[in-house]
């Protein structure tokens, strides 16, 4: 199995938002993943071969299929170990439980794309509008456009992505989640949940195909400058 990858969180971090492929074409390398839009014009969720975008109100519609994509992780799930979840008083509870399942099968070293389909009780995320502009990290654009919402009571379904400490930089190390509710109709990337209780598929992947920008702009950032407790601040909601 191969993960997909557009571009790398260092460029992201740096301020690197200009498109390098559209919808239609990511869609043609997986059918689940996640990601964001030109300007980080909210958060997107692949799922079920569908790419949606999360808006600053936590609202889910359909991502056009030319709408640019500078940052995205995306592959199709072909071998996949299930998952079964009670439940999870914190996001953080959930991410050990997950640690703990990809240790016993030896795969700390590895890259993983999960998906659970799950009951919550609260369900805490963001997303953002777009910002146009060249070399502001994103810190700071987060910092302007983020806005947190929470829902609950909800069904809906968490994407999450794994990727081992050595690839820090290419992406963010340890996991990733964003959420999409089961109507489709509201998602964003999560901080926080209590899930009632949850089941999935999990899949290894030990390849990836990494596209990077054509344009000779995105030579100019240097991408070892972002240091990993500001992509810990981004992730986990601490950018303002």
């Amino acid at each position: 199995m191969k993960i997909y990858q557009v571009s790398t969180l260092q460029a992201l971090m740096l301020g690197y938002f200009r498109s390098v492929i559209n919808v239609s074409e990511l869609l043609k390398h997986g059918d689940i993943g996640l990601g964001t839009f030109t300007d980080v014009d909210g958060e997107m969720i692949v799922l079920d071969g569908s790419c949606y975008r999360a808006t600053e109100t936590g609202d889910v519609v359909p991502a056009e299929p030319d709408r640019g994509v500078p940052f995205s992780t995306i592959c199709t799930m072909d071998e996949t170990t299930p998952m079964k979840f009670d439940s999870m008083n914190s996001v953080e509870d959930l991410k050990a439980s997950l640690n703990n399942l990809i240790d016993s099968q030896f795969g700390l070293n590895s890259m993983h794309m999960a998906r659970i389909d799950g009951e919550f009780e609260v369900i805490d995320a963001r997303s953002e509008s777009g910002y146009e502009s060249v070399h502001v990290d994103l810190k700071t654009v987060l910092g302007r456009t983020q806005k947190a919402f929470k829902f609950e009571n909800i069904k809906g379904t968490l994407v999450c992505v794994y990727f081992p400490d050595y690839m820090d930089g290419i992406n963010a190390p340890g996991w990733h989640l964003h959420f999409i509710s089961e109507d489709r109709k509201h998602g964003g990337h999560l901080f926080e949940l209590v899930m009632k209780s949850g089941k999935g598929h999990i899949s290894k992947i030990n390849s990836i195909e990494l596209k990077l920008p054509d344009e000779p702009v995105f030579d100019t950032f240097a991408l070892k400058k972002a240091s990993k407790e500001i992509i810990k601040a981004v992730e986990q909601g601490n950018g303002k």
